[in-house]
This record gives C-alpha cells, sequence and structure tokens, in this order.
C-alpha cells in the first residue's frame, strides 16, 4: 500500500498527515514510479498554507519533484524501461508519497555519477538556476548580479554555477554562518543584512554601478531595496515570496529608477516544452556530473517527519537542500 502526507485543510505544518492511499495503475502514457528521495522545497509551504491555489484543490499531496526508481510502464511509453533511475520537476503535486503515478514526459533518467538523493534535492531547484542564469537574463563574464537568500538550496546551487559563467556574484544571507556558506559556494561577496544596508553596501561593492540583474525570492522585504540595486535598465526578477508577496506598487517607480526591467517566471512555463526540460536537465546533470556545481544534501527527514520539515524551512534552520526519505 502507498503512503502519502495528505493536506485535507490549509494551515501550518500539523495539517500535514500521513495516510494510505491507491495508487492505482499508470495510465496511457504514465509510470509508477517508487520514490527514494524526495525533494523539499518552498513552495511546498506556500500550496500547504494556502498561498498558491493546488490544481485540484483539497485534499492534496504536496510536492513536485523527487528521485526513484520505474516500477510500471502505462500504455504507449517506450522512453523508459522499469528499473530505470529517474527524477522529475512536475507541474502537478503528488510528491510527498513512497509511490506515484505521474507523466512519462515529465521524466528524465538519472546519469551515472550523480545520486537518488541529489537528483530529488536539485530538479526543481537546479532547473530554477538554469533558466534564471541562461534565460531569463543571459549571465556572462562581467555581469553583476545580486541574489538574495544566497546560502538556501537554490542560492547554493546559483552561487556556484553563476561563479562558473563568469559573474561578478553578490548574495546576502541573513547570519555569520550562513554568509560563509555561501562564500564557499562561489558568492565573491556576501551581504549579512541583519547587520549592513544591502543597498548601500551593493553601492560600495560596485564602486556605484550597481547590477545588471537581481534575483529575488524573498519579495515584501526587499522589493524596494532591490530596485535600488539595479543600474538604469537592468532587470528584477522575482521568483519567489518567503517574507510575503510584493505589494501592489505604481509601474512609474520603474521609470524614476532608471527604467528598469520586471519580470516573474516560473520553471513551468521555461520547461513547458518537453525539449525545454530536457534541455534545462542535460545543463543540469552536466554541471553537477563535472564538479562545477556541487549538491550538498545537507538536512534529510523521514517522510513521516514533513511537518518538521517544513518548520525548520520556514524558521530558515535549514540551509542548502533537504530531502523526504520514504
Amino acid at each position: 500500500m502507498t503512503h502519502a502526507i495528505r493536506i485535507h485543510q490549509h494551515g501550518g505544518p500539523e495539517a500535514m498527515v500521513l495516510e494510505q492511499v491507491s495508487l492505482g495503475r499508470p495510465a496511457a502514457g504514465e509510470v509508477r514510479i517508487r520514490h527514494t528521495a524526495i525533494g523539499l522545497n518552498y513552495i511546498d509551504v506556500y500550496y500547504r498554507s494556502g498561498v498558491y491555489a493546488a490544481p485540484n484543490g483539497l485534499p492534496l499531496v504536496p510536492g513536485n519533484e523527487a528521485a526513484g526508481v520505474v516500477e510500471e510502464l502505462g500504455e504507449g511509453v517506450t522512453s523508459l524501461q522499469v528499473g530505470d533511475r529517474v527524477a522529475y520537476a512536475a507541474k502537478g503535486l503528488g510528491a510527498y508519497a513512497t509511490e506515484r503515478l505521474v507523466g512519462a514526459d515529465q521524466v528524465v533518467k538519472i546519469p551515472d555519477g550523480v545520486s537518488d538523493e541529489q537528483a530529488a534535492a536539485m530538479m526543481l531547484q537546479g532547473m530554477t538556476v538554469e533558466y534564471l542564469l541562461r534565460r531569463t537574463y543571459e549571465v556572462k563574464p562581467g555581469t553583476t548580479v545580486l541574489y538574495h537568500a544566497a546560502a538556501g538550496g537554490v542560492g547554493l546551487i546559483f552561487g556556484q554555477w553563476a561563479k562558473h559563467l563568469g559573474a561578478t556574484v553578490i548574495g546576502t544571507a541573513g547570519s555569520a554562518e550562513k554568509v560563509e556558506l555561501a562564500k564557499a559556494h562561489g558568492f565573491d561577496h556576501v551581504i549579512n543584512y541583519s547587520s549592513e544596508n544591502f543597498v548601500e553596501r551593493v553601492a560600495e561593492i560596485t564602486g556605484g554601478a550597481k547590477c545588471d540583474v537581481v534575483y529575488d525570492s524573498v519579495g515584501k522585504d526587499t522589493f524596494e531595496g532591490s530596485l535600488d540595486c539595479l543600474r538604469p535598465r537592468g532587470l528584477f526578477v522575482t521568483f519567489g515570496q518567503s517574507s510575503g508577496a510584493i505589494p501592489p506598487f505604481n509601474t512609474g517607480i520603474l521609470a524614476q529608477k532608471g527604467s528598469l526591467y520586471v519580470t516573474r517566471p516560473t520553471i513551468f512555463s521555461y520547461n513547458a516544452k518537453r525539449e525545454d526540460l530536457e534541455e534545462s536537465a542535460r545543463a543540469l546533470f552536466d554541471v553537477v556530473s563535472k564538479g562545477i556545481v556541487k549538491i550538498n544534501v545537507n538536512q534529510r527527514y523521514k517522510l513521516a517527519d514533513a511537518a518538521q520539515a517544513h518548520r525548520d524551512l520556514e524558521a530558515r534552520k535549514t540551509t542548502g537542500t533537504t530531502v523526504l526519505l520514504p
């Protein structure tokens, strides 16, 4: 019997309950995967609390990404075989489970040299970094970037990859320990926002030139300061809201601050086509297998302890990547 974390009513971590569920057989185009590791991401908190509406309503099984082994093929699936090690970052929810049915077109094979835990921990975060650095804004030698929450899971991947691309990489973090962690993962400069004004420090670091692009998953707390860190015609990329949603604002502020650009991208828009998903995964697996980007799983929780994992995530007690183990 399959077990899954289910949410019957939006709320805090206690809203998640481990239950037995009936899975059934894979439909045409689907595969049944036995999970070996499940990725934990802040977007899971948004769905649990109701900040994001679940596509199919309640009850819901959270989680977008996992790794595991193909156990059964649905009709018409020829790209995979039973026994294949696979990973996914699916648009639909349902990863917080011991087994899952998922469309074969959302699944990629895990290459040798990448562990199941690494794959589960990096698919959503790593492919997010891929589209941010290579497609939302093409980061290259000479680019100056600012990234908030540098010691988080996405941040540690981002710092390594951005440095590899030749950028000057500036980050922010909330403690001395997190500052050091980010510096060890590619960031040239890390600003401790609990004791420093990040806008002033960015101006000092760049000699007043400021940044070409700011990547911000924090939201409300950093929005205005982020705009002040951009050079004229710079790009503000908002891709999360861990401190709350950015309030409505008059777009005239973008003109006042130097004809700035703003975008709100999502991984599922960038990887909506199979060829884009494959290319994104290929680029990610390439930098990881070559050791350019190191994926260190810093926290592990049992699937049954998902509530505690969420408490620690929201309290900012976690660093880097975290997995749930069935």
